[in-house]
């Protein structure tokens, strides 16, 4: 037998296996880190511009809607969204476990609204571009519209460029369903876990 053959449960492979050990554990921690700070992020714009795109609602107080009443409706809902995510956003994490009754280090606490949030942002992008590049010829109705596309009475007023559509109409339509999708995640983890319990 070889003189540095290492029998298989040498003190080398010990200290071997724990430092691998140590680095999956870092490894997995890093990435929970980078899963928090990105959710937290994501949740903190997402809010903001709920809450930013409320404000032309609630100056024309219905002016350009089609049905006048409806106005005050839109600005609860934004309003609602929007402090959540961002509430969701600066909230310690051991409350927001404790409220979910997981634990603070798991994975899934962030991970799951995190992608309710992706999955109703890049829908809601999508049907932003379609409501705001339709030919006038296709009549939308505008009521419709509104409910998909907050910021659509800014296609009832003028008709925006393709750069304007792209880069800040369709992305602030994002945010504002990525907050929904975000507060609808949300409650459906929080449901799930009640009855599971």
């Amino acid at each position: 037998m070889p003189q540095d053959a290492q029998l298989p449960h040498s003190p080398a492979n010990a200290n071997t296996d724990v430092l691998k050990l140590r680095t999956a554990v870092r490894i997995r921690l890093m990435s929970g880190r980078a899963t928090r700070a990105t959710s937290r992020i994501a949740f903190f714009l997402c809010g903001l511009i709920s809450l930013f795109t409320a404000f032309p609602f609630l100056m024309l107080r219905g002016a350009e809607l089609p049905v006048q009443s409806e106005w005050i409706l839109f600005v609860a809902i934004l309003v609602l969204v929007g402090l959540f995510s961002v509430m969701l956003a600066v909230l310690p994490r051991s409350w927001i476990a404790k409220a979910y009754r997981k634990d603070r280090n798991d994975p899934r606490l962030f991970l799951v609204p995190l992608k309710w949030l992706g999955s109703f942002a890049a829908i809601s992008y999508l049907l932003a571009l379609v409501a705001y590049l339709a030919p006038h010829r296709w009549n939308l109705d505008p009521q419709l519209m509104l409910l998909l596309c907050p910021l659509y009475f800014v296609r009832m007023t003028f008709d925006p460029s393709r750069v304007f559509t792209f880069f800040l109409l369709a992305p602030m339509n994002a945010a504002v369903y990525g907050s929904l999708g975000l507060t609808l995640g949300c409650a459906w983890s929080a449901f799930r876990k009640r009855t599971s319990s």
